[in-house]
């Protein structure tokens, strides 16, 4: 797996090899992407400690794809003779997801490792997305109106089963909201991007329109889509407490779905 060097601030050591304590359950790794935007960091970090309240006693690491570190193969270096779900910090069944996890997985032969499924359909996340819309002034008497819309800004990927899944979420959004239409923009890769898709949907009438941030934490692409309805646009998902019980859904479902220890599978979102 190609290692984008990584960003120089914030950093966080890599975690030392332990001892493996055979009746501990196995290590959550949180899997993120990186981001040279401090806040991203900063946002991850924030969401594990949500995870650590949630499930007291539970190991929970970090590790990113690329930019930040600690680098996942570095985390799972720390993990070797452990167990360890990586449960990734990602929306959808793209390139990092179907490639990249499952690589650094291979790489790593002194850790027995399942991989979880992506975040993204699942209704703790359009929870959370939903949370964050009401944040932004999202008002629940718009639910219903002729005149209100919501532009759900995704990254964007070439890999027609992510855009499915952003599709989805998109649907399921929908119907959160009562019916009022959602559509899916993006931030590279894939069109209509978000003011593309504001401007379509002023010209059917729609002009109190919301963008929901369809991403983890902050960064360049998050910002960009902010940038766009700058006055109604929702903040990252982030640390949001959907986010974290979604997490540990994600952990609870692979444990229960995963062959014995020692193999690796990808899990389809559900």
């Amino acid at each position: 797996m190609h290692r984008t060097r990584p960003s120089t601030a914030p950093r966080l050591p890599t975690a030392p090899a332990t001892p493996h304590d055979p009746t501990a359950p196995p290590t959550l790794l949180v899997v993120a992407h990186g981001s040279r935007d401090p806040q991203a960091l900063r946002t991850v970090l924030a969401l594990l400690d949500r995870v650590r309240d949630l499930r007291p006693g539970l190991d929970v690491r970090l590790g990113h794809i690329e930019l930040n570190r600690p680098l996942l193969p570095d985390t799972l270096d720390g993990l070797r003779g452990a167990d360890a779900v990586l449960v990734p910090l990602l929306l959808g069944r793209g390139h990092h997801v179907k490639h990249d996890l499952p690589a650094a997985a291979a790489g790593a032969p002194g850790v027995r490792t399942r991989i979880a499924a992506p975040l993204g359909p699942h209704p703790l996340l359009v929870e959370a997305l939903y949370g964050r819309l009401v944040e932004a002034g999202w008002d629940p008497a718009d639910e219903g109106s002729r005149r209100a819309a919501v532009v759900l800004a995704a990254a964007g990927s070439r890999d027609p089963d992510s855009a499915q899944d952003t599709r989805r979420t998109a649907r399921m959004l929908a119907e959160r909201l009562g019916g009022v239409p959602v559509v899916p923009a993006y931030a590279s890769a894939a069109t209509p991007t978000v003011p593309a898709a504001l401007r379509a949907l002023a010209a059917r009438g729609r002009h109190r329109t919301f963008t929901a941030s369809y991403f983890t934490a902050p960064g360049r692409f998050a910002s960009a889509a902010a940038g766009a309805a700058p006055r109604t646009a929702a903040v990252p998902l982030g640390a949001h407490p959907a986010m974290a019980r979604l997490l540990l859904h994600r952990y609870d479902q692979a444990l229960s779905a995963t062959a014995p220890s020692g193999t690796v599978r990808l899990l389809a979102s559900a």
